[in-house]
């Protein structure tokens, strides 16, 4: 196993730098209007999926973890790897500072300060301008979430760090309390089509975002969005596959068996 390496609180592997610094030298080979998030997204097909990868140490660090993968951290390397191109900067350290702005409120870190909840995840990265909330038109977005939030503080042995730290306790319900009652447009899942609105509304590389029912959270699922000619599919870092994939169903087969989940969010 590479050595660990801790610095300014980064954790990272030299398997992990050097795959960084591959994948933006291979990039940099690639047409100038390559869709990065899916170029970058299609690199990682096959990586494993492995949960709580950010949750291993007693402190908060920034990880760096190519080799295990779930749906968030899949998407947040990947947006960061896209962010480098679209910056023209080409450093690990670069990569480094855009995945800890993606990942945390004001690029700060600690566990309070990870964005938890994607639609913080949302809110926050679209407040420092790495992506848009696509919030229309009507239609496909025809439906409305109201949101109602206390999944971490009724599950609190579910968070490790949060179990052996409850004065953070009243940081987590007080962001809870924030997002509770907040509106947001979706589209139902039963109304993912294949058909020129969507295709003009959805476009490659955007952020799939799965809302569900489970009651006290607002999302389940994310991945990046990539059309076939048999409609919108998923790229992903899937717990059922345990594995990153491009699922070879629809968005919509997909979703119809997932009793949970009750459509989609898009940010670009």
């Amino acid at each position: 196993m590479s050595s660990v390496f801790v610095l300014a609180q980064t954790q990272y592997t030299r398997v992990d730098s050097i795959r960084i610094m591959s994948l933006i030298a291979k990039a940099r080979k690639q047409p100038a209007n390559t869709n990065w998030m899916l170029f970058f997204g299609r690199q990682f097909k096959g990586f494993p999926y492995v949960g709580k990868t950010l949750d291993r140490n007693k402190t908060e660090m920034l990880v760096v973890n190519t080799r295990e993968l779930d749906c968030t951290t899949f998407v947040e390397q990947v947006l960061a790897l896209k962010l480098c191109m679209q910056h023209h900067k080409y450093t690990f350290q670069y990569f480094c500072d855009m995945l800890r702005h993606v990942r945390y409120k004001g690029g700060i870190v600690s566990f309070v300060n990870r964005q938890h909840y994607f639609t913080t995840w949302i809110e926050d990265n679209k407040r420092e301008g790495l992506i848009t909330d696509i919030q229309g038109p009507n239609p496909p977005f025809i439906a409305i979430q109201h949101l109602n939030i206390n999944y971490m503080t009724t599950h609190v042995n579910s968070y490790a760090m949060l179990k052996a730290n409850p004065k953070w306790l009243p940081i987590i319900r007080k962001e809870e309390k924030n997002l509770t009652g907040r509106r947001y447009r979706y589209i139902p899942k039963g109304k993912i089509a294949n058909n020129k609105l969507f295709r003009s509304v959805i476009k490659d590389g955007d952020i799939i975002v799965i809302l569900t029912k489970k009651k006290g959270l607002d999302t389940s699922h994310i991945g990046i969005a990539a059309w076939h000619k048999d409609g919108l599919h998923l790229l992903n870092a899937s717990y059922l596959r345990k594995k990153v994939v491009e699922e070879p169903q629809t968005l919509y087969r997909y979703m119809q068996g997932q009793a949970s989940q009750i459509g989609i969010r898009v940010c670009r």
